[in-house]
């Protein structure tokens, strides 16, 4: 028996990074750091001197290229690229001019912030810019090279640029046919994950709680890459298919299908465990065993576990498909489908610079906190301050609020002192042997980039293993530097959390309340949708929008359910996203399942229920992940899902909404019950 034969190590790597693009990212990165350090050190060692400066900003502006620089294109990534390099050299300009003028040049040295944070105003390009200006400020205040040493200076950040963008454009470029076949590629393997886990409970014949929450942390995994997929199909201008003729289309319906059927078999395994031999046939693909099963269905069609049986057999077909379209993609490379049009134009749209813009607020905080660090930084030392108020900046980036930005100065906290740790250790065992720390170093650097999209600690771990490797090797580190550095990064940390608590307060609660409003919106429109008669592709399009929203959901309460939070129950908070999964899930099946033409009787009062339940729930907010509900009580009731998935996908989503606030043991959907609650758990 050959049961986990197929789970490969590629499977593995792309079941944990969808399309490899966390690898990408790294390699970019690596490489370039490596290929910039290259030709600087030729150009010192065949053609004139280089200042360190030079180096330093070579380095850390092929970070923000690879990390930064996110516009769609090459042409548009190499003007921002361009833009942000002559940003860089005005910059350390004006720090090397300031050199002798210390505290002019801290206050400059805030506008500079001040303006690189208002920068994202202007979307991904100015976000990038803004990054180059005060990284480059920052080195150059930090190495003070005088102004006789610019013209030399200024070869690492052009340098920079070039080798960043041959390596974005040239070495390791972007394709979204490749991307495309590894996400799909990344869909089956997480499927995989689902069937093996599955296999392993139906052997063992009893599913319990912490097996229920694994199989929801496998589905929220894999709605995770499905929703990246879908990004690489393209769409018509409309964002809806005409019909299923369209190699596009049809690959969209593949891929929603597999997502669907996943989905299912996993709700359904909650009510009644599926066959063992069942999973083993579909995960080899056994059609003459999936063919036994297929004619003893009707006979059980009666029995709880009916409908397990049909949605694994479902599975295995929409699996079967799904592996079809990988392989025709590997053989062709997605020939068939035509790339998207570009309909990006530049529109003159008016920019909102008033306080009632976040980002601007956002960027006062950021202000506030640099001079906040700046100060408390230069009480600890008037040649390291600069670490607190980096520490403080990069706090608030990709932050929506201060639930956040308290998680991120916490993660870099904890990364800087566990990563010092280790790399004194490291510095210390191979102080004086340059041919072991140098691939050290490169292989921290590929690893912290590799895990910034998971872990933000993580990648302040493996920076401060570099930092140390890089003191050790230019015979700088002492213990009393390290403990400078993590006082200051404890400042930063510190001034942020203050700044994002006390001044324009973005409240976890208010991200949350945005976020759900905006699922009850998207959930409405579908509802809307099914009256109205619309089916087909334009309810799936409804119902993906619906699956983007429930992530924007689990985003915003992630604060909230923290271990450390001191505000919340991170079960309740668990229980409550568990109901919103629910009702996306069957917001799912609903929209497969119908079809026109217009509802009849009992499923207009259906939606008029469910929507009459939006009503009331929708102005409410985020109250509902502070209701206290009492554990849940399964029966033995099974739905025909694959029968009447409409009416049944109707029912459960009044089901799923009545449990956000439940008034009374009996309820208006009592009647789905039951796989509503087997869903949460």
């Amino acid at each position: 028996m050959h049961l986990f034969s197929r789970f490969q190590f590629r499977d593995w790597l792309l079941a944990n990074d969808p399309a490899l693009s966390r690898l990408r990212m790294a390699s970019r990165v690596t490489l370039t750091i490596v290929l910039v350090f290259l030709i600087l050190l030729a150009i010192k060692a065949f053609i004139l001197p280089l200042p360190t400066a030079a180096f330093g900003l070579g380095i850390v502006l092929s970070i923000e290229g690879g990390v930064a620089v996110r516009d769609k294109g090459n042409a548009r990534q190499l003007v921002t690229r361009l833009f942000g390099c002559a940003v860089s050299l005005v910059a350390v300009a004006i720090a090397a001019g300031l050199e002798d003028q210390r505290v002019l040049s801290d206050l400059v040295f805030l506008v500079i912030i001040l303006l690189a944070s208002a920068g994202r105003v202007f979307g991904p390009r100015g976000f990038a810019i803004g990054m180059f200006a005060f990284t480059s400020y920052f080195m150059g205040a930090y190495f003070q090279p005088p102004l006789a040493e610019l013209p030399e200076v200024t070869i690492g950040p052009v340098v920079s640029v070039l080798v960043g963008h041959v390596v974005r454009a040239v070495l390791l470029p972007d394709d979204w046919r490749r991307d495309l076949l590894r996400s799909l590629e990344s869909v089956s393997g997480r499927i995989n994950q689902i069937l093996f886990r599955l296999a392993a409970l139906a052997a063992s014949g009893d599913i319990g709680d912490a097996d229920r929450q694994e199989l929801r942390q496998l589905e929220e995994r894999l709605k995770e890459v499905v929703l990246m997929a879908e990004t690489f199909i393209p769409r018509p201008a409309a964002g809806v298919f005409d019909g299923a003729s369209d190699p596009a289309a049809e690959l969209a319906i593949r891929l929603f299908d597999a997502h669907l059927a996943a989905e299912s078999a996993i709700v359904l395994s909650f009510q009644s465990p599926p066959p063992f031999a069942l999973v083993h046939a579909v995960i080899e693909a056994d059609a003459a065993e999936l063919k036994r099963y297929e004619r003893i269905t009707e006979a059980i069609k009666d029995q709880p576990q009916s409908e397990t049986v049909r949605a694994l057999l479902w599975l295995g077909e929409a699996r079967w498909l799904l592996t079809e379209a990988i392989n025709n993609g590997r053989a062709s490379g997605f020939s068939c489908i035509d790339a998207a049009k570009d309909t990006a134009q530049a529109q003159a749209q008016a920019i909102d610079f008033s306080l009632a813009n976040p980002l601007l607020r956002s960027a006062l905080q950021i202000t506030l906190a640099a001079a906040t660090a700046m100060g408390f930084g230069l009480l600890l030392s008037r040649e390291r301050w600069f670490w607190a108020v980096l520490a403080s900046f990069l706090v608030f980036t990709n932050t929506n609020s201060r639930g956040d930005t308290a998680m991120k100065a916490l993660s870099r906290s904890l990364g800087t002192v566990f990563g010092i740790a280790m790399g004194l250790v490291l510095a210390t065992s191979i102080s004086g042997e340059p041919d072991i720390a140098i691939p050290v170093v490169a292989i921290c650097i590929f690893l912290a980039f590799y895990f910034l999209q998971v872990s933000y600690a993580t990648m302040t771990f493996f920076i401060s293993i570099v930092l140390c490797l890089v003191y050790g090797m230019t015979g700088v580190l002492t213990l009393d530097l390290l403990k400078l550095r993590i006082g200051e990064t404890m400042i930063g940390a510190a001034a942020g959390t203050a700044v994002a608590f006390v001044v324009f307060p973005a409240r976890t609660r208010g991200a949350l309340d945005a976020a759900v409003a905006r699922w009850f919106q998207a959930l409405r429109e579908l509802l809307d949708a099914i009256g109205e008669g619309k089916s087909g592709f334009e309810l799936i399009a409804l119902s993906q929008k619906i699956d983007a929203c429930y992530r924007d959901v689990t985003v915003a309460a992630r604060p909230l359910g923290s271990p450390w939070s001191v505000v919340t129950r991170p079960g309740q908070i668990r229980q409550t996203l568990a109901i919103f999964l629910s009702c996306t899930y069957w917001a799912r099946v609903l929209a497969r399942s119908y079809e026109a033409p217009p509802a009849d009787v009992d499923q207009r009062r259906l939606i008029a229920a469910d929507l009459a339940l939006i009503d009331d729930a929708a102005p409410r907010g985020s109250a509902c992940f502070f209701v206290k509900r009492r554990a849940s009580r399964t029966t033995g009731r099974h739905l025909p899902v694959s029968r009447e998935g409409a009416r049944v996908g109707l029912e459960m989503i009044g089901s799923a909404l009545e449990r956000l606030y439940p008034q009374a043991d009996t309820l208006p959907f009592a009647s789905g019950e039951a796989i509503a609650r087997s869903k949460q758990g």
